[in-house]
């Protein structure tokens, strides 16, 4: 994410924490946050104060008190419905809201999902030629009605006119050549100009993939604006762009951002979901599920990816609602039929034959493969982005895309396998060779007597012929140029997703080993590891089901999926009989990338821009305690506190300004320190601003009372100002004994914002995530400053 376009500084000391957390653990709590005196502040259904219990900009939120406030808004509507009708529709209709919201968004989703892949797949079209019968057609649909196309020439009816038959009056020779070349490098560098200056302008969080992001929001963190209505609108129009430019990048991913901004702009419909920032990301989980169901035509491993990859806190309702939600977004795009095919998935396959269980050697080495691939890619690519922060050229965004662009279109046309769009190069390299197929991939010699060589529409193994050979050299430098030039665009400022690129070059990697594996077994069919069930003329190995699997070993590889990526392939291809080589080489894919290095590319890109998330794969293995990591540490100053009763409105104010603190600890005295409670810091401003305006002698000299009785005080003096309303009676505390890794698990499990450290019930400090995320970084022998959110 562009970290140049966010300009706050936050200080080191922001309680900022993100997690996961338990739906009982705020029980204790419950009665802590709503118990008070007669001056009540706080109301579980109407908050009387603008912006109590909301949270700033990159802040994160309290977990437990949102389901705590949550748990008592629910209690109140319940004990209401038994009263009358009318309340009694009101908590029908709130317990419906969640299932319509997952509605509006499954629709809202797959409906923005078709109309991309059918902008995209338009203006991909339009860098080659134009339909005369109407521009807005893209090529297959301008000559789907067409009675003057031959089966050997499939792609070409007079309708459709390349760009050199409409310039130059030619399609053939030299000059012709040059004409579309030109044209295809000058429509890939409009596109992707248009998109980063679209992005720069009006919606600098367009960019990227976004999931890193997402991960960071689902676990509690606040990024305003990042889920708006501008950046839902400047991510669809410029995601259409840059696929359509060319460059080496997918909509998938983004897909998944898209979807999640419709889920939060959707969500200030009910007003549950809008004053629970909680519940609210329950919704964003399940709109993650919708956005790789649309992306894939995949329900099932869209709901799997959300629990998979992306969320923290799932609980049984919100996997029912992401399902329906998927179900939803699913039957809409399935209307829509961006593909023109009457199909959901993307790439169907029909393999005619059944795989052999000595192919799971090959399978297992498409998994080693992937597996360093997806090493070797996230070092590049982070040391890549960690250059282009770091140096000049990330001054200048728009030169960069326009460049890589120009690289991209000007290396690529020459190649008919760099050309093609991703969907389509997958879609080729998972095709089965029939008798009728006239791609070059099927360009075998022919057989002697083809009927006693083929079985059905099905073809015998052949050996390779010149065509073949061709498209076997184009593949490998086809492979070599989707490496490099994955590596240096993804994290550009487009919008650019990982999910294509990483399926195209792991299904690259896999034919080539397919048609080896085919053309060792044509010609050593009495070898021992072929004897037996591949006999001459027979129709043994599959290069189509090698590039299948190729494909999910290298995305695994990169982004550390396994069981959401093996449902989402077979979801995807229709091939649920492969699922055990899928398994085996995606499997094998993660082990031998988290050899090598611990991290997917989303937790590497998480890492890399400073956001403060504590990763639940990773585990802490270091005994050190609570007081090695808490402050003050020794030297330091004292812990800024608040005491229950002994304290003035302004020196309240005082000690407010003076730090920027996101909390404070109440304590019966200074001298005792013994822990009352915990105040945030922006609910003490926001109700000493509004006691002022509000409450009748409420000056500087007013003493502060987090009691629940009034303290005495002299005749003569202001009124008291009581704010025990707002003070949480039950923070979370450990001793300074207590060992890092219980303490790291209860800010996992629970999602903590901080933790008080005592000593036989006296205050000692504090730990917050960041002072967590510190600790580790410094046993990784990492940076501990790159924690930081400017």
């Amino acid at each position: 994410m562009g970290w140049e376009f966010w300009t706050k500084q936050l200080d080191e000391e922001e309680l900022v924490e993100n997690a996961d957390y338990n739906e009982y653990s705020s029980s204790s709590r419950a009665a802590g946050m709503n118990s008070s005196g007669p001056s009540k502040l706080v109301d579980p259904l109407e908050d009387p104060l603008p912006g109590l219990g909301t949270y700033e900009d990159f802040n994160t939120i309290d977990w437990v008190r949102e389901k705590s406030k949550d748990r008592d808004r629910h209690r109140e509507i319940t004990n209401k419905s038994r009263q009358s009708t009318v309340a009694l529709l009101h908590s029908i209709s709130d317990a419906f809201s969640g299932w319509l919201l997952m509605l509006l968004v499954g629709l809202m989703a797959g409906a923005l999902a078709g109309g991309i892949d059918i902008a995209a797949h338009w203006l991909t079209d339009l860098k080659e030629g134009i339909c005369l019968i109407g521009f807005w057609f893209n090529h297959e649909h301008c000559c789907w009605t067409s009675n003057e196309t031959t089966f050997q020439e499939r792609d070409r009816c007079p309708q459709w006119q390349s760009w050199a038959e409409l310039i130059a009056g030619t399609s053939e020779g030299a000059s012709a050549y040059i004409v579309n070349y030109l044209m295809y490098v000058i429509w890939a560098l409009l596109f992707s100009f248009l998109a980063v200056t679209l992005v720069r302008a009006f919606a600098p969080y367009a960019c990227g993939s976004g999931i890193p992001e997402i991960k960071t929001i689902l676990s509690g963190f606040i990024i305003r604006g990042y889920l708006g209505k501008w950046t839902l609108i400047i991510k669809t129009i410029t995601l259409v762009l840059a696929v359509s430019s060319g460059l080496s990048l997918g909509k998938e991913g983004p897909l998944v951002h898209v979807a999640c901004c419709c889920a939060n702009i959707l969500c200030h419909l009910f007003t549950k979901y809008r004053k629970n920032e909680a519940k609210r990301r329950e919704v964003l989980s399940a709109a993650a599920a919708v956005g790789v169901s649309v992306a894939f035509g995949a329900p099932i491993g869209g709901v799997l990816f959300s629990l998979e990859e992306v969320s923290y806190y799932f609980p049984l309702k919100t996997l029912w609602r992401s399902f329906f939600a998927a179900l939803v977004a699913a039957f809409t795009l399935r209307s829509i039929n961006p593909f023109g095919n009457s199909r959901l998935v993307l790439f169907y396959v029909e393999f005619h034959a059944p795989w052999h269980l000595i192919e799971l050697a090959p399978f297992i080495l498409l998994g080693i493969f992937g597996g360093l691939w997806g090493a070797l890619f996230i070092r590049a690519n982070i040391a890549w982005c960690r250059r282009r922060k770091s140096t000049v050229l990330g001054h200048y965004p728009v030169v960069e895309v326009l460049v890589v662009a120009a690289m991209t279109a000007v290396l690529a046309y020459p190649n008919s396998y760099t050309r093609m769009s991703g969907a389509e190069l997958i879609s080729e390299l998972f095709n089965d060779c029939s008798l009728l197929d006239s791609s070059q991939l099927c360009g075998y010699a022919q057989p002697v007597n083809m009927s006693e060589t083929s079985t059905g529409n099905s073809l015998a193994d052949r050996p390779a012929g010149a065509g073949l050979y061709t498209a076997l050299w184009q593949l490998a430098l086809a492979l070599i140029f989707k490496m490099l030039m994955t590596v240096i665009t993804f994290g550009m400022k487009v919008p650019s997703g990982l999910f294509i690129p990483s399926m195209a070059i792991g299904a690259i990697a896999g034919r080539l080993l397919g048609v080896g594996m085919e053309q060792l077994a044509y010609y050593n069919h009495n070898w021992l590891i072929f004897k037996g069930w591949c006999s001459p003329g027979a129709d043994c190995i599959t290069p189509g089901l090698y590039a299948m699997v190729g494909a999910a070993a290298c995305l695994g590889g990169v982004t550390r999926m396994t069981v959401s990526l093996v449902v989402i392939m077979f979801e995807l291809t229709g091939g649920l009989e492969y699922i055990v080589p899928l398994m085996a080489a995606t499997m094998t894919s993660k082990w031998v990338a988290d050899a090598l290095g611990r991290e997917g590319i989303y937790e590497a890109h998480i890492r890399l821009n400073g956001y403060p998330f504590l990763e639940p794969k990773e585990e802490f293995e270091h005994s050190s305690l609570a007081v090695d990591v808490m402050r003050p540490r020794r030297g330091d100053p004292a812990l800024a506190v608040l005491t229950q009763d002994g304290m003035t409105v302004e020196e309240v104010e005082t000690l407010v300004e003076s730090t920027h603190y996101s909390g404070f600890p109440v304590v019966v005295s200074q001298e005792s320190q013994r822990l009352v409670g915990f105040v945030l810091r922006r609910d003490l401003l926001i109700s000493i601003d509004n006691a002022r305006k509000r409450q009748d002698g409420i000056v500087g000299a007013s003493l502060v009372a987090f009691t629940e009785h009034s303290p005495p005080q002299p005749p003569e003096a202001p009124p008291f100002l009581r704010l025990r309303s707002i003070l949480d009676l039950s923070p979370f505390t450990v001793t300074d004994h207590t060992p890092m890794d219980i303490t790291v698990d209860i800010f996992r499990k629970l999602g903590l914002r901080q933790c008080l450290v005592t000593h036989n019930g006296r205050l000692l400090g504090i730990i917050t995530k960041k002072d967590i995320l510190k600790h580790m970084a410094q046993i990784a022998n990492r940076d501990p400053d790159s924690i930081l959110f400017n």
